[in-house]
This record gives structure tokens, C-alpha cells and sequence, in this order.
């Protein structure tokens, strides 16, 4: 093997001890159990080269030595093979998926499965409104003088918005503007409902006129929304369970807690469907996250990115793994959000 190889193994070796034992590994433990071939001394060589690269560090005075943020970029870059998940968990997500009830349930789930499978805490984004597509618009008249607009869209997102209307339009007058919505709007995005209805306004005159723009200004305005963007996040008592201290643990509960932090790190992930972004320590650019380590990746179709889902825990976390778990759960997720 040639050096350089052997200390990319070497590196390796030290990083799966050091995420499975929380132990600075030492040169003699790598030479017992990972069957490099060479000598301790060898491999303390290797590491002592290791060292000065910064890729490992030495955090005492023991001969042992840990990963740095460095070395676990080299290790997900260049040596980290993705673990294929088992057939249990694979059979488990397909199963705990299917039986959810509404979008709410789905994207709940995925949260918390996606913790279950890592030990980790679990962010996941709802579909966007602006990525969506109007699968069915309702009005309902809950009184005299209020309507009730229903938008569903085909990701089983629904919203809701109230709008006052005249007392003196009648249910028939609803019932043409209920059809003239969804003839013009159903399976079309923003912009292009905003536009399409705008032309069916035409159809309409007087005080129904005005009702009927009003309820297009609100339906267009409800997609493009910018706050839209809602988190289900799960599994955060597991930080306190995989090697983060408590001198830590505030400043990342606090981090957890801002939604716009948390939106920055789903949303800046990989433009390829289906890549994972992997961003170890000070990559996050959040002082508060920089002991942890998060991986992301989109979910929806080729030609519709819907939203997107991670993981976020230590920077001594098992990087195959949980690439592997994020990749599982988005594709499931963007299956049963296709149908």
C-alpha cells in the first residue's frame, strides 16, 4: 500500500474508533484492529504526518489522538463509503410512511424516523407553497358577510384564509366563483394562477367583480408567501446522549430554536437532486453549531424540489450512516408526496 494511501487509512481507522469509542485512538489499537499491515511505529509515523496536516489532534497527554473538523472533511470526501441501510429499516420507513393520514402526519413522521434511525435531531421542512401546484380551491360561507378560502395543493397542503364579502352575494354568486377558481387555477403554480385567474375575472361584474379580485389577491398572495417555510424538528434530547457536553448544549438548543438559522442550513444544500450536503463544525458558519456537523438533502421530483430534510449532531458523528439515513427518508418521503 502506498504511504500516502495508508495514512488516508490510517485516518480512516481513527476516525470510525473515535465515533464508536468517544476514546482517542492510539497507534497499537489501529495496528490490533485494522490490519494495515504495518508496525505501531509505522503508524505512529503516519499519524505524527497526520498531525502536522491537521487532520488529527492530540487532546491530552495520552498517546491517543481524535479526529479534527479537518480530518472528518478528508474522511466524508475521500473515504467515507455510504452504508446501505438494512432491509428492516427500509421495510421500517416504507411501513411507518405509508400508514401517515395527511401531510402533517408525513412530515412528522419522516422527523421522527429520521431521528429514530440516527440518534441524532431531525429537521424537516414542510413542501413549499411557492414549489406547489393548486390541486383544489373551496369556498366556504361561514357567514353573512365572511368566506372561508381553502387551498389544497398537491402535497396535501392545506391553508386556510378568511376574506369579508357583501352580504348580498348569494350562494349561487360563490358557487360561480368557486368554479371559475379551480378551472383556472387547478394544477398551475405562482405565477401563473394569478394570471390565468385574473383574465376568468372578466366573467364577473359589479360588487362580484371586486369579491372575486379579492379573493385571487389573497389566493396569490397566500402562495408566495415567504414565511411558509414551517420545520417539524424532532429528536433533540438525543444531544444529550451522543457525546455533546452540556457546556455545548445551550448555545445548540438555542441555535435549534431559530427557525431562520435552521431554514439557511436546509435550504443552502446541493443543486443535484438527491445530493447530500455533509457541513462538519465552523462549515455550518453558526458560532453556535460549530460542534456539530449537519447533512441535508432535497426532497420532491427531478423537476420539483418540494423542500428539504437533515440531521444535525456531532461533529464525531457516523457520516455513512447518517448519509445514508437522509437519503432513505427524503426519497421515501418524495414517493409518497408524488402520489
Amino acid at each position: 500500500m502506498h504511504a500516502e494511501q495508508r495514512r488516508l487509512e490510517v485516518l480512516r481507522a481513527i476516525v470510525e474508533d473515535y465515533v464508536s469509542t468517544r476514546e482517542p485512538v492510539g497507534s497499537k489499537l489501529i495496528a490490533e484492529r485494522h490490519g494495515l499491515g504495518v508496525s505501531p511505529a509505522t503508524i505512529r509515523n503516519d499519524m505524527a504526518i497526520l498531525e502536522d496536516a491537521g487532520l488529527i489532534a492530540q487532546p491530552h497527554t495520552s498517546a491517543g489522538r481524535i479526529p479534527t473538523d479537518l480530518g472528518y472533511r478528508v474522511f466524508v470526501d475521500k473515504l467515507s463509503d455510504v452504508k446501505p441501510l438494512s432491509g428492516a429499516e427500509r421495510n421500517a420507513i416504507h411501513m411507518f410512511l405509508d400508514s401517515a393520514v395527511d401531510l402533517d402526519d408525513v412530515v412528522h413522521r419522516a422527523g421522527r424516523l429520521l431521528a429514530q434511525i440516527t440518534g441524532q435531531v431531525a429537521v424537516v421542512q414542510y413542501p413549499s407553497l411557492r414549489k406547489s401546484t393548486v390541486r383544489h380551491l373551496e369556498l366556504v360561507r361561514l357567514h353573512p358577510t365572511r368566506v372561508l378560502l381553502v387551498i389544497i395543493t398537491d402535497t396535501g397542503r392545506v391553508e386556510q384564509r378568511h376574506i369579508d364579502i357583501d352580504p348580498s352575494i348569494s350562494e349561487d354568486d360563490i358557487a360561480s366563483m368557486r368554479g371559475a377558481l379551480n378551472a383556472h387555477a387547478v394544477g398551475k403554480r405562482q405565477p401563473d394562477v394569478s394570471d390565468d385567474l385574473n383574465c376568468a375575472s372578466e366573467q364577473f361584474a359589479g360588487p362580484l367583480a371586486d369579491i372575486f379580485h379579492a379573493i385571487v389577491d389573497l389566493l396569490t398572495a397566500t402562495l408566495d408567501e415567504d414565511n411558509d417555510e414551517r420545520l417539524v424538528l424532532a429528536g433533540t434530547s438525543n444531544l444529550t446522549r451522543n457525546g455533546i457536553v452540556l457546556t455545548q448544549l445551550r448555545p445548540i438548543l438555542e441555535a435549534l430554536e431559530e427557525q431562520v438559522v435552521l431554514l439557511k442550513l436546509l435550504t443552502e444544500v446541493a443543486e443535484d437532486s438527491g445530493a447530500v450536503t455533509v457541513r462538519i463544525g465552523s462549515e455550518t458558519q453558526v458560532d453556535t453549531l460549530k460542534e456539530t456537523s449537519v447533512i441535508t438533502t432535497h426532497y420532491g421530483s427531478n423537476s420539483n424540489t418540494l423542500g428539504a430534510l437533515g440531521s444535525i449532531g456531532p461533529t464525531g458523528m457516523d457520516y455513512p450512516g447518517t448519509i445514508a439515513a437522509v437519503r432513505a427518508v427524503a426519497r421515501y418521503l418524495s414517493r409518497i408526496l408524488s402520489h
